[in-house]
């Protein structure tokens, strides 16, 4: 099956789906490809009920909220979404771009826009003999709906902003030990401090130590061992919550000649295009001096790449800035 459309974004996460919205202010239409099953990337699959602080005039916002609010935001676009595919190839011809999905969708395009985040990505498994057994029965790696942990023994391992999020989070609904190898972590100073105070006040346990053994039967969890210096123990449990990161892989696009560092896109700073003319990066996947991985920087970058893919899509017009909170073309458009 094939389709033509303006512009590729490849990611559907937060800062490709804002990139829809900037560019249908401008007319240019979207088809996106996402090796997810799901829209929102990150947010909808690793912490949709995890709160975000820093979207601006949000004091707080889950990743699934924020997800339904920009798909609410490009509803006027109507925005084609290819998902559960990889972008696996891509061919220059003099229209633009052919873009050939996992899936053998080909998809023609004046421009290609790489919103993939950090990449494809897995989580790292904990190295037990027999942990594909319990996956997706009593094992998760991400957290879509907490309500199924509780009143639950819950059991999370890590020592990241994830791992220690979710302790404090689920210690008001289950009954959570978290444990790491040592006890110092990578999360967020407050988030330390959130969950000391947890252990404190005895509202969560905290082990000190390394996963040796899983116990269950039927993909259902009942124990799990560790150790450290001093003694060997087990712990009780309904569910395990490995939060060890993730491994980010770059795929296919690895693959497209086009200037990359340390796995990231290199781009400028005016258009955040690529190495590669009519290629963009926007988003974690990109690096560029002074770069913040953040939501709101993708959001930014989104802005100044849409204005370069209009002279690209429409060489022959003028682009004439405007604003939508008096333009009102834009008012028509968005449908107030």
């Amino acid at each position: 099956m094939s389709h033509k459309t303006d512009v590729i974004i490849i990611g559907a996460g937060p800062v490709g789906l804002f990139a829809v919205f900037e560019l249908g202010l401008l007319n240019i239409k979207c088809q996106l490809v996402d090796n997810l099953d799901k829209i929102g990337g990150q947010c909808s699959e690793l912490y949709p009920e995890k709160p975000i602080y820093d979207i601006p005039a949000y004091p707080r916002i889950t990743g699934q909220e924020l997800t339904d609010k920009l798909m609410l935001q490009i509803k006027p676009f109507d925005p084609v979404f290819h998902l559960n595919q990889q972008a696996d190839s891509i061919i220059k011809n003099e229209d633009g771009w052919q873009l050939t999905t996992s899936e053998n969708i080909v998809i023609m395009a004046k421009c290609i826009v790489i919103a993939a985040g950090a990449g494809s990505f897995v989580p790292r498994r904990p190295p037990l003999e027999n942990i594909h057994e319990f996956e997706n029965k009593s094992i998760f790696y991400s957290i879509r709906d907490k309500s199924k942990f509780k009143d639950k023994k819950i059991l999370i391992a890590g020592g990241g902003d994830s791992a220690l999020d979710w302790t404090n989070d689920l210690a008001s609904i289950a009954e959570v030990t978290l444990i790491h190898r040592r006890k110092e972590f990578r999360a967020s100073p407050d988030s330390v401090s959130k969950m000391l105070e947890l252990e404190n006040d005895k509202k969560i346990n905290f082990k000190l130590g390394q996963l040796t053994q899983l116990i269950g039967e039927d993909g259902n969890l009942m124990k799990v061992k560790y150790k450290n210096e001093d003694e060997e123990g087990e712990i009780e449990t309904d569910y395990f919550l490995p939060f060890f990161g993730l491994k980010m892989e770059l795929g296919p696009i690895a693959n497209w000649g086009i200037n990359l560092n340390e796995n990231l896109i290199k781009v400028d700073t005016e258009k955040f295009e690529t190495s590669t003319s009519t290629i963009f990066a926007i988003g974690d996947i990109n690096t560029y001096p002074g770069k913040l991985k953040l939501i709101l920087s993708g959001f930014h970058e989104a802005a100044l790449m849409a204005q370069k893919c209009f002279a690209y899509c429409f060489p022959d017009k003028k682009n004439v800035f405007k604003h939508t909170t008096s333009s009102k073309d834009l008012h028509k458009k968005l449908g107030v």
